[in-house]
């Protein structure tokens, strides 16, 4: 596997005409282009939980952003029935799995692994991740920037003035700074893989070994890494099979092939490739090798906490629509991040925002919330810009979609519908997929959702909410009270107030929260600072977030905001950071 980062299939080899990727151009002439290849998540830990595993992360738990979760100890990752079955399996070098640290995973897992130092004539599985094409790198100061240029010859670079835009961007300087140097790391990594591959043939080894090229999500700017967009999502995915495992190939050399792929196929599908037996436990489909399945209808995409901020949206995608369920209407999409807003593109969105300079599709990103339900026609709009939901001439497709993301939820057993804290304490000593799995009390999916659903029905759902925050599950009363904070009118202050006394932290810092939100500051800011101080950091990360969104009227919790940027979380000292910024105190 070469894979790379933060970046979607914006290569010569897929039509984009602006991009100079001569080596992976080649690679597809050689190979098979897969046209409609997705990751299961907009951001790298999520997503690569998903690839190492061939699990979904909403049914390990790996969900919100460098969660740590915890795995059952049967629970393997897929290159250890690779390394029984004799492979020598490397890995160079990222990792960020989402979970603890898995030894037995690789024989070797650094900077310097690679299948050279296997044992002669050992079958190999090696993985070299190439990090050049990040987020981070796009941004980076031009003295580092200019190093990966090194690889890039001057004829090569791309003219900011002549970058191709998506229609959501504003078009000024910045923006077009950005996607260039974008364009320019690409032709950089491309280098990258020429080198790979060159040693693959200089060790005779390229007539002996299928090579698989991708990226762990899409592209690494606002409104695509982190959302659920084709954007954030649609991934370039090139395999080569030398001729004597061409009978592998479902194509020619230099064809394309437009099956749907997810992420969480992967796994099975190398397994199938080197003809080693798949955990039963697993959530793919093999799409190569004797056990290739039938092509998929539908692949599924999740969105949570997103570094320091939360957030819960899913999708569904067929080979022409998106179907985007919201279960945070109330929040905007574009809540600040901290390593997001770094990016100068960002950076133009907010400042033309509060100008009120943003025009058509510009606009929609910023909005303080957003719909419930989205439906895009990929097929008329690549860009996903005009939402359909509300279509009567697309509702059939609509419900079709809804019904498929709500079975898929169920099937797989979508642990979104808990507060982050609860992950690691409802299991108890056991882990939450094994939990949820022996026990359905532990985790009663379909009544949390029930309460979730409250939060954007139709009619007047106090009632019902009102009902929901008495529930035995801590879960169902979380979501009720958020709802009440959103729906539940003057009516709903009662109700709030007496969950500030809820057994479950997660409920009492959404009762705070909303009351603080409708002025109530007087009676919610002394449990959201003591919620900051809590012994579980996910607990204090709700709480920090619900303090930063109170902006000003944080002030009285300012000694505890000052504490708080040495907490052992990083995302908690993130949320500090920025309420304090509001404050106008800068940390130091």
């Amino acid at each position: 596997w070469i894979t790379c980062e933060d970046m979607s299939p914006d290569l010569g080899c897929y039509g984009d005409t602006f991009s100079r990727s001569p080596n992976i151009d080649r690679l597809a002439r050689q190979g098979l282009r897969y046209t409609r290849a997705f990751s299961n998540a907009g951001v790298c830990a999520p997503s690569r939980s998903t690839l190492i595993t061939g699990l979904y992360a909403t049914s390990l738990g790996t969900h919100p952003m460098r969660c740590q979760g915890k795995l059952p100890a049967f629970i393997t990752c897929f290159p250890e029935p690779l390394r029984q079955a004799g492979y020598y399996c490397s890995n160079n070098v990222k990792t960020d799995y989402n979970f603890r640290h898995r030894p037995a995973s690789w024989d070797e897992s650094s900077n310097r692994a690679h299948w050279r130092n296997r044992k002669k004539g050992q079958p190999f599985f090696s993985v070299f991740n190439l990090t050049t094409t990040h987020e981070g790198q796009i941004r980076a100061p031009r003295q580092q920037f200019e190093r990966h240029m090194a690889r890039v010859k001057a004829e090569d670079r791309h003219d900011p003035a002549k970058v191709p835009l998506p229609p959501y961007y504003p078009d000024t300087p910045r923006v077009r700074r950005d996607r260039a140097n974008y364009y320019d790391l690409i032709t950089s990594m491309d280098a990258q893989v020429g080198e790979i591959l060159k040693q693959l043939e200089d060790d005779g080894l390229a007539e002996d070994t299928i090579v698989f090229f991708f990226s762990d999500h899409g592209v690494g700017l606002p409104r695509g890494k982190r959302w659920l967009y084709d954007s954030g999502t649609r991934v370039p995915l090139i395999i080569r099979f030398p001729k004597k495992f061409a009978h592998l190939a479902p194509g020619k050399p230099g064809s394309s092939i437009d099956r749907l792929v997810s992420f969480v196929d992967l796994a099975p599908t190398i397994h199938s490739l080197c003809g080693v037996a798949s955990p039963k436990h697993l959530q793919g489909i093999a799409f190569l090798g004797e056990r290739a399945g039938k092509p998929r209808e539908y692949v599924f995409g999740i969105r949570d906490r997103m570094d320091e901020r939360y957030d819960m949206t899913r999708s569904v995608r067929d080979r022409r629509y998106r179907y985007i369920r919201n279960y945070r209407p109330d929040l905007p999409w574009a809540q600040p991040i901290n390593y997001m807003d770094l990016m100068p593109t960002m950076q133009e969105w907010r400042r033309l925002a509060s100008a009120g300079k943003l025009t058509g599709p510009q606009k929609i990103f910023l909005s303080p919330t957003k719909p419930a339900e989205e439906l895009y026609d990929l097929e008329h709009d690549p860009h996903e810009v005009v939402n359909l939901a509300g279509s009567r001439e697309h509702r059939a497709t609509l419900e079709r979609l809804r019904k498929v993301h709500r079975a898929w939820q169920e099937e797989t057993l979508d642990l979104g519908f808990l507060p982050e804290d609860e992950l690691h304490t409802r299991a108890g000593q056991s882990t939450i997929y094994e939990a949820v799995r022996q026990d359905a009390k532990v985790y009663p999916l379909e009544k949390i959702r029930a309460a979730a659903d409250l939060l954007t029905a139709e009619g007047d759902p106090t009632a019902k909410l009102k009902e929901a925050r008495k529930d035995a599950d801590s879960a169902v009363r979380w979501w009720a009270v958020i709802g009440l904070g959103v729906r539940g009118g003057e009516a709903a202050l009662g109700e709030l107030r007496a969950s500030l006394k809820d057994s479950a932290p997660a409920v009492r810092v959404a009762a705070a929260r909303a009351l603080a939100l409708r002025g109530q500051e007087s009676e919610a800011l002394p449990v959201l600072r003591a919620e900051l101080q809590h012994t579980n950091e996910w607990v204090r990360a709700q709480a920090a977030h619900a303090l930063d969104e109170l902006g000003t009227r944080a002030r009285p919790a300012l000694e505890e905001l000052r504490k708080a940027l040495k907490d052992s979380n990083d995302y908690v000292r993130r949320l500090a950071t920025h309420a304090l910024a509001t404050l106008g105190e800068q940390s130091p």
